[in-house]
């Protein structure tokens, strides 16, 4: 029996409907789709006739082990089929997409990556925040939701304020990060922002300051990002601007 072939496909924030064009054939042409916690499994089976098995970890929840779903990907290749693992954001940003590739090769299983919108990125721009805009950051600092010695670490190499960071799988721990940021001298004004279940219609989006940034309360369940930054204020900007541009509609008889 030939050795099938396996697609590391990054499946975006959550909308299907940003998928790359390849992402959204490797699905279609799929036997086997082992697929992440985020993606929506009800829609994943609008689009392809394959097996669907969610593998996905959420913190706090039992999950399937990394070494289960290595074994898994393997196993549906060695039988010849077309394995696809679907994963949130980006394979290669913080999931796991290196660990599993390296699996592969270690099993003599072809495999590919498709590259999928990163999520640190696509959730504040779903919520009208970008991470860089001229005057305010020229560049952004994605870090997993880690706290302690690894944060402290990374938050010495910039200047208080100096980039926006961005913090993924971290509302859980959102007190000791904002005490951790104000320790290393940003300031407690510092606008800050939640953004869950971006582009579904779960979305969710709270935005306040780095000293109110613990006592946000996000929804139960939902995954989300923390932003810190100037750039959370472009936010505020723009829905008053919506604001305005509504009062004129209203003003002048426009429809």
């Amino acid at each position: 029996m030939p050795v099938g072939r396996v697609s590391l496909v990054g499946a975006g924030p959550g909308d299907p409907e940003l998928w790359t064009v390849r992402a959204l054939r490797r699905v279609q042409e799929a036997d086997l789709v082992l697929y992440d916690a985020l993606v929506d499994g009800e829609s994943l089976r609008h689009v392809t006739r394959a097996q669907c098995f969610c593998v996905g970890k959420r913190a706090g929840r039992a999950s399937v082990k990394q070494e289960t779903i290595n074994r898994l990907m393997i196993r549906g290749a060695l039988h010849g089929k077309r394995v696809v693992r679907l994963k949130g954001g980006d394979p290669f940003v913080f999931g796991r997409g290196a660990e599993e590739t390296l699996a592969l090769t270690f099993a003599g299983i072809p495999f590919e990556v498709v590259p999928g919108v990163t999520t640190a990125v696509a959730a504040p721009e779903l919520a009208g925040i970008p991470v860089t805009h001229r005057g305010m950051a020229s560049g952004f600092l994605v870090v997993a939701g880690q706290t302690g010695a690894g944060l402290n670490r990374m938050l010495t190499s910039v200047s208080p304020g100096g980039v926006t960071l961005v913090v993924m799988m971290g509302l859980a721990a959102r007190d000791e990060i904002a005490r951790s940021l104000t320790g290393h001298g940003w300031p407690p004004g510092t606008p800050a922002a939640i953004v869950c279940a971006a582009s579904t219609p779960k979305e969710w989006t709270w935005t306040g300051t780095l000293a109110e940034l613990a006592t946000a309360g996000p929804p139960e369940g939902v995954a989300g990002v923390i932003v810190v930054g100037e750039v959370v204020s472009v936010r505020d900007a723009l829905a008053a601007g919506s604001a305005r541009a509504a009062d004129d509609e209203v003003r002048y008889g426009r429809s």
